[in-house]
């Protein structure tokens, strides 16, 4: 059995692929931190059996097969938790599959659409690699990745025209503006706030739901991210204080806003926002 030095070198790189795959498979960062720690303290207690060549199909063999036995009886949820996305994790992990929307598309699937869906066409196992892994036939996993492949990663770049659109949606929040609000949305934006089933699609719709509530009152934005998106952490004034009111994940279009999902239990610090802004 190897060290544990050792043991960190052979695994330490993968960590940033491994968590950002429990979580696409789980759609909840705690389950996949969970996820995560439970893979490496089994991946350790076999670690003798195992190589460097051969150490990244043991170790997602296993945090796959855990994810999917997390899964078990357990019902798909509309939005996933929100993914913070440190800058190192970021260089590491594709953008383009931990977005929202479709880390969101994939809980819609069966757990083993999802990890056929996954290791095939992210991870890039072959099939016979992948019916290996899960323990099942080549068939099987054709036949599982036919009826999931409607499910595909988009990529959105985040250019200086993108976050400049951005920062002027957060300033036309908090100078109250509806008009300049609704000027960057796309047509068909949507408008969501997990966890209250409430939805609206449309201009004019959005922009009913911001007059009726939202923008009676004053706001602070404070730029961050989220699953590899721009997002921001916003502050309702109640009271004459700054009050934590959730987090806003924006997902572009043509340099315009397409779906804003606002978060409304987040926990900002896991953002690295304040409580509170100065």
């Amino acid at each position: 059995m190897p060290s544990p030095s050792e043991f960190e070198a052979l695994v330490g790189p993968l960590r940033p692929q491994l968590r950002a795959h429990c979580y696409r498979m789980l759609g909840s960062v705690h389950d996949a931190d969970d996820a995560v720690q439970e893979t490496l303290l089994r991946a350790w207690k076999s670690a003798g059996r195992y190589d460097a060549e051969s150490v990244r199909p043991w170790v997602f063999t296993i945090a796959t097969n855990r994810c999917l036995t997390m899964l078990k009886g357990r019902r798909s949820v509309e939005w996933p938790e929100p993914l913070p996305t440190p800058a190192a994790e970021a260089t590491v992990v594709a953008r383009e599959g931990i977005q929202l929307a479709f880390v969101a598309a994939l809980q819609r699937l069966t757990p083993r659409q999802r990890a056929v869906l996954l290791l095939r066409n992210l991870l890039g196992y072959s099939a016979a690699e992948t019916a290996q892994m899960l323990g099942t036939s080549v068939a099987s996993v054709n036949s599982a990745l036919q009826r999931a492949k409607r499910v595909e990663p988009v990529d959105a770049p985040l250019d200086d025209e993108v976050r400049e659109q951005a920062a002027r949606y957060a300033r036309a929040w908090e100078s109250g503006d509806p008009d300049a609000i609704i000027a960057m949305l796309t047509e068909d934006a949507r408008y969501s706030m997990p966890p209250l089933p409430e939805r609206y699609t449309g201009r004019g719709a959005i922009r009913s739901f911001l007059l009726r509530g939202p923008l009676r009152t004053g706001w602070r934005f404070l730029p961050t991210s989220a699953n590899g998106q721009l997002a921001f952490g916003t502050y309702r004034l109640v009271d004459g204080a700054w009050v934590p009111s959730g987090l806003d994940v924006l997902d572009f279009r043509g340099g315009l806003v397409a779906e804003v999902v606002s978060f409304l239990e987040a926990d900002l610090t896991a953002f690295g926002l304040p409580a509170a802004p100065p």
